[in-house]
């Protein structure tokens, strides 16, 4: 499944997210490998893939979940709320990791919530910018949010699902690429 998330979701390491509660109230973390594209990228193959990337770097792919299924399955709503993308706090150039053998966490409030393994992901890095350049031309310093590991509040059922609310602290790390905290507020 492919969505956009737009430059108004962007949002810095040590950022906050201004939870807009006058219009959702479900809200979740999701921890992500970001590759940032180097170069442009149309109808590559697997194998040149990788070769487009300029970097990565730890994200979250910050969700209204509430809004996310009130459509009947369009993600949009739920996905670009304002700050809802944060990315960083580095860039690691592409030639010192191996995006598909990174350890990947998520913690709130100091609890780990998500923990995994790229190596976990369902489609590896190359095979997603091969898939992704067939259906558009990805442009340098286009961000691709790869997919997050089990553990989201979504994920569990109902009667244990805890939403985010203000004042909570996320902290997401990948191996190699440093940890990204913000708070909500």
């Amino acid at each position: 499944m492919l969505f956009a998330k737009f430059n108004n979701t962007l949002n810095s390491h040590k950022g906050t997210i201004r939870l807009p509660v006058e219009i959702a109230k479900n809200f979740d973390y999701e921890v992500e490998l970001v590759m940032v594209m180097g170069r442009e990228a149309r109808r590559v193959s697997e194998a040149e893939a990788l070769s487009c990337v300029a970097g990565y770097c730890t994200g979250n792919d910050f969700t209204a979940r509430d809004l996310q299924f009130e459509t009947g399955g369009q993600w949009l709503p739920g996905k670009t709320p304002d700050q809802f993308g944060p990315i960083g706090p580095y860039l690691v150039t592409a030639d010192q990791v191996d995006p598909d053998n990174l350890a990947i966490e998520c913690r709130v409030n100091g609890e780990t919530r998500q923990s995994s393994s790229t190596s976990d992901f369902i489609f590896n890095c190359s095979q997603m910018i091969s898939y992704i350049s067939k259906i558009l031309t990805l442009q340098p310093g286009d961000i691709i949010f790869t997919g997050t590991p089990e553990g989201v509040i979504q994920g569990k059922p109902p009667d244990k699902r805890v939403w985010l609310k203000a004042g909570d602290k996320i902290s997401c790390s990948l191996a190699k690429l440093g940890e990204l905290g913000f708070e909500l507020t």
